[in-house]
């Protein structure tokens, strides 16, 4: 590693390829394209030498940095070199980053998979990308935070297909069902999703689990589907229904449902401590 940063022109640096990580346009990035314009960039990034090419690099860390760079209008960006090879690189572009505060299941999905490859390109491990769960594995971990049964069940969530996958990053399928759901076919995954449109409604585990088994069992159809899906659930509660589209303007463009509703129900506990307060005070 070179310990002095170099200054590199912005069309000589390239995303890593595969990167899992979203790199969004919201109120953060706006933040950060202030900051460099007014400071410029203060921590440099980590780049390595593109396969083939000359004078190219691409980015092992500061994906973020560069993309705020792009729209600051800046020219060249300072950065440390290091000669990684693909799978070196591959797996510190994940350590670099699974430690957000905010990670998207799906991003912490294709960062498993990304890393997983990885290594076991390195000869190190060939478990965590097959179908099975298995047993507990006693080889070195891909997570600090995740067991390797944990790892492969976040991997499976890479079989969904975008719009499925796009749901459980906004929280409206849970975790554990939506790894049952990564076992159906593309086309019995594409029935679901048309039929949760239709009802209005997502598949609990149970549910979950029984589509998977219909999968596997090659009985799955659309009846068999729509059966299952218009089950009124047991443990089912009345729900207050807001339609995104009314309450979106009020919320940062990248807010999930699931950010909207924690943020709905941290405002009613503010209003419902100051009805008391005022109740107290008369």
């Amino acid at each position: 590693m070179k310990n002095t940063p170099k200054n590199i022109a912005i069309e000589k640096l390239f995303p890593f390829e595969g990167h899992p990580f979203k790199v969004q346009d919201n109120e953060e990035m706006n933040a950060l394209i202030e900051s460099i314009q007014e400071q410029g960039i203060l921590s440099p990034l980590i780049v390595r030498p593109k396969e083939n090419t000359e004078d190219e690099y691409e980015i092992v860390s500061g994906h973020r940095r560069f993309r705020a760079a792009v729209k600051a209008g800046i020219k060249e960006v300072p950065a440390l070199i290091v000669p990684l090879d693909r799978d070196a690189a591959a797996i510190a572009v994940v350590d670099s980053n699974l430690h957000r505060e905010h990670i998207f299941p799906s991003e912490k999905a294709f960062a498993y998979k990304l890393k997983a490859e990885a290594l076991r390109h390195q000869g190190k491990r060939s478990d965590l990308t097959s179908g099975q769960l298995g047993p507990k594995l006693t080889v070195e971990k891909i997570s600090e935070n995740d067991s390797a049964t944990q790892v492969k069940r976040y991997i499976r969530l890479t079989k969904l297909i975008p719009h499925i996958l796009d749901m459980v990053d906004e929280g409206r399928i849970a975790f554990t069902p939506a790894v049952e759901l990564s076992y159906l076919q593309p086309k019995e995954q594409a029935m679901l999703l048309s039929e949760m449109e239709y009802s209005d409604c997502t598949p609990n585990l149970s549910q979950a689990q029984r589509l998977k088994a219909l999968s596997i069992q090659g009985l799955f159809t659309k009846e068999q589907l729509s059966a299952i899906m218009s089950e009124e659930k047991a443990n089912q509660k009345e729900r207050v229904k807001i339609p995104v589209e009314r309450i979106q303007k009020y919320f940062p463009k990248d807010y999930t449902t699931t950010q909207m509703e924690e943020t709905i129900v941290k405002l009613c506990e503010a209003y419902h401590r100051k009805r008391l307060r005022d109740r107290d005070s008369r």
